[in-house]
């Protein structure tokens, strides 16, 4: 079988950033697929279950209700490994395109008080799998590290 692109990314040169992974067209419309990077793969440990189910309900909550993205929103979810997320657009971006909006939504989570959309038996399969407290600090650690000064070698794969 021929190897997926995603893993054709040297992830032992990858550090946390925001990257396109992808751009797939449908119908004559593009769909851009976005590597939101948090931990550095195979360096560091990754997130755990908890707050990643919390970074996807906040984070998705947030983008489809965002008065600019809500109806160019395909998909937000969690990397298999846990060391980021895929956020999908309907659009033909660039990284430098979203940065603005993930500095909100990141920015929305890290400050984020009250309880967690989704998070009950009826609305969710697995509610009890939330950790607000290290969701918040998962998404300061990436506002502080990766976006507020992010740098060309966090916009684009390594070669």
């Amino acid at each position: 079988m021929e190897k997926i692109a995603s893993f054709t990314v040297n992830h032992l040169k990858l550090v946390p950033g925001v990257y396109v992974s992808r751009k797939d067209f449908f119908c004559g419309t593009c769909v851009t697929t976005f590597d939101i990077r948090m931990t550095s793969p195979n360096d560091e440990p990754v997130m755990n279950t908890a707050e990643v189910h919390t970074i996807e309900h906040l984070g998705a909550t947030f983008l489809r209700n965002h008065p600019e993205f809500k109806d160019k929103v395909l998909y937000f979810g969690p990397m298999g490994c846990r060391t980021g997320f895929y956020l999908l657009l309907f659009g033909n971006y660039a990284s430098l395109d979203i940065l603005p909006l993930l500095k909100e939504m990141f920015t929305f989570i890290a400050e984020y008080q009250g309880e967690i959309p989704g998070a009950s038996a009826k609305d969710c399969g697995n509610y009890l799998d939330m950790n607000l407290l290290m969701a918040k600090y998962q998404a300061k650690r990436y506002l502080k590290e990766v976006l507020l000064d992010i740098q060309d070698c966090q916009l684009y794969y390594p070669e």
